[in-house]
């Protein structure tokens, strides 16, 4: 990119967006689209309306091979173990590394390390290798080099938007990424029969060709702090004390522990879909089950309009995660199968609006020289908090009862919230 382009992305950039008594006239409830007439910013989420869709792909086909292989769920489950540890280890080291170097050079080398892992997963595929060891090496490779991309990826955004726009750019990204998880799924089932599991892989990886072409038209992102920068563990150990001594940014995540961990009952679906919907049927019932929070958090994503530009973000941070919670108490009480969605779909939405501020929290409450560390701890808590959810619902499902279990761990959300907004002040006076 030229020095032209850079300057004139700088001065976008620092233009103010349109004024209030312009957007009065728009409707308000629709999407802010405010991020998107910054030209970096819109390159780098353009790229991931594709990677979105082909990455789900992947995440079918692996899966999908290994049971087609072993004919065993437990290997399924075993593969899953497999691509946990190098997300959370490289999650954290690439947050350091993230605050160390030109994070847009770190984007290149990661996504062109996901590409290359992608098609190497086309060509075990294509050549009838039917190697279990061989898919669970490739997918902790895929995972170490997600984890080293994602804390980067996140960061950049605050260095491609003013603050005021966070929220609305959080809110772009995670609608199209929830899209992908509903879309994906779904284009894997219908084209595995017709073009076979083997172009999945391929498909995801020349996805992943635009998302480097993309990241490649990026201006220059090296820390703003002068002097050379390391990664090692100490510059990680930083990162959580930097946490601990900032209250909002722990908040921010202990608010996501809380909801996930106690209040994601995915575990519990197929026992709902057999016992509670077998009316239903089972199959309708657990397909519905698991598209129904996606399914409303892109609703809540689309009319973002509505919560977007709010400045009060500790208290829409609280007061989504304790809808969340309540959704999943109804979700939980719930004997119809259509209420049960309806619920889900609403705990969907309280999703969105609770990923879109934690986001924004983390991008303007941290100093830019920490924000890859924040982001890298924040990979770890998206992806360790839903598998520990798993353990903890399917042993509590068991002992009392998936709706009893659901329903409980609903309520146990609503009220740990409450009662850590109420015991520290500082998540609900955070304010842009």
């Amino acid at each position: 990119m030229d020095t032209s382009e850079s300057d004139t992305e700088a001065r976008e950039k620092d233009e103010p967006s349109a004024p209030p008594a312009q957007r009065r006239g728009r409707r308000r409830w629709a999407m802010d689209t405010r991020p998107l007439s910054r030209p970096a910013y819109r390159r780098l989420w353009s790229s991931t309306i594709v990677t979105a869709v082909g990455s789900q792909l992947t995440a079918v086909a692996v899966p999908k091979q290994i049971y087609d292989i072993t004919g065993s769920s437990a290997w399924v489950g075993a593969a899953s173990l497999a691509g946990l540890l190098p997300l959370v280890v490289f999650a954290l080291w690439g947050g350091a590394i993230a605050d160390a170097m030109d994070r847009r050079k770190l984007l290149l080398i990661t996504n062109i390390g996901i590409a290359v892992t992608s098609v190497l997963f086309w060509l075990q595929a294509v050549t009838g290798l039917e190697s279990v060891g061989t898919l669970m090496v490739l997918l902790a490779v895929q995972q170490a080099f997600w984890g080293l991309n994602s804390p980067a990826r996140s960061a950049s955004i605050a260095r491609l938007v003013p603050a005021h726009e966070l929220p609305a750019a959080n809110a772009l990204g995670s609608t199209v990424m929830q899209t992908g998880q509903v879309l994906g799924p779904l284009l894997a089932g219908v084209l595995i029969p017709v073009i076979g599991l083997a172009e999945l892989y391929l498909i995801d990886a020349l996805a992943l060709c635009v998302t480097v072409w993309a990241v490649a038209r990026l201006p220059a992102l090296p820390p703003l702090a002068a002097g050379r920068r390391r990664a090692g563990i100490r510059e990680i150990a930083e990162g959580f004390r930097y946490i601990a001594l900032h209250q909002v940014l722990l908040l921010s995540f202990l608010a996501d522990i809380i909801a996930m961990v106690f209040g994601m009952p995915r575990a519990l679906f197929p026992q709902l879909a057999s016992q509670t919907y077998a009316p239903y049927g089972e199959g309708l019932a657990l397909g519905l089950l698991f598209a129904a929070i996606p399914i409303g958090a892109v609703a809540g994503g689309l009319f973002s309009g509505t919560f977007s530009r709010a400045r009060r973000h500790g208290w829409m941070l609280i007061g989504a995660v304790v809808a969340w919670g309540a959704a999943i108490t109804g979700f939980g009480l719930s004997g119809s199968l259509w209420l049960a969605v309806a619920f889900l779909a609403l705990a969907g939405i309280a999703d969105m609006v609770s990923m879109v501020f934690r986001g924004a929290i983390l991008l303007s409450a941290a100093d830019d020289e920490m924000r890859g560390r924040m982001q890298g701890v924040f990979t770890v808590v998206v992806a360790g908090g839903p598998r520990l959810a798993d353990v903890l619902h399917g042993t509590a499902g068991s002992a009392f009862g998936a709706r009893t279990a659901t329903a409980g761990g609903g309520l146990l959300v609503v009220v740990l919230m409450l009662v850590l907004a109420a015991a520290v002040p500082a998540l609900r006076r955070y304010r842009v």
